[in-house]
């Protein structure tokens, strides 16, 4: 238990494809989220409100990206969501839950890293993916391995918001400057 004020937490869930897996997995991630004292949760669907990124991501103190690995990157949409953001990024930490086939995503996490740090966001290593995603949930949207996925899911956002009181500490003390 800590008796830091929470942090503020966006979930920004970047694919709006027509039939998309990402509401199983953001609502699982969700679900473990909100069983944190550390957070206040906010979620941003690009689906649902494309233009609420910006607002969204200006009041986080951190954000998780839920990402899919589509041809080997991450989905278009995304990367324009993100071309029409900017300074509401800088000096935030972004924690990725990735999915997709063999790779679990990761593909497309390696390729938004660079766009973060663009962005002056600090991305964290702690990532948490999902080989094969659509045959690792049951009808339920619990994963199948819900020990493991668990385990991951806690250290990164312990990890994360070690980062998140930290960089918003920092912000407060002295405004970050790119």
């Amino acid at each position: 238990m800590t008796t830091e004020t929470p942090y503020n937490l966006a979930v920004v869930i970047g694919s709006v494809r027509e039939g998309r897996f990402a509401p199983v997995v953001a609502n699982w991630f969700l679900d473990r989220a909100k069983q944190r004292e550390d957070v206040n949760l906010s979620v941003i669907d690009l689906a649902e409100s494309p233009d609420g990124l910006s607002s969204g991501v200006a009041a986080a103190d951190a954000v998780v990206v839920i990402v899919p690995e589509y041809n080997h990157s991450y989905p278009g949409p995304f990367k324009t969501a993100l071309d029409n953001t900017g300074s509401e990024w800088h000096g935030k930490p972004v924690a990725f839950v990735s999915y997709g086939g063999i790779s679990g995503g990761l593909r497309a996490v390696e390729h938004l890293r660079p766009v973060f740090a663009e962005l002056h966001a600090m991305t964290i290593r702690e990532t948490v993916s999902f080989p094969y995603a659509w045959n690792n949930f049951g009808s339920d949207g619990e994963h199948l391995d819900a020990d493991g996925a668990d385990l991951a899911a806690t250290t990164q956002l312990n990890q994360l918001g070690w980062w998140a009181h930290a960089l918003r500490d920092a912000r407060q003390a002295r405004p970050y400057s790119a």
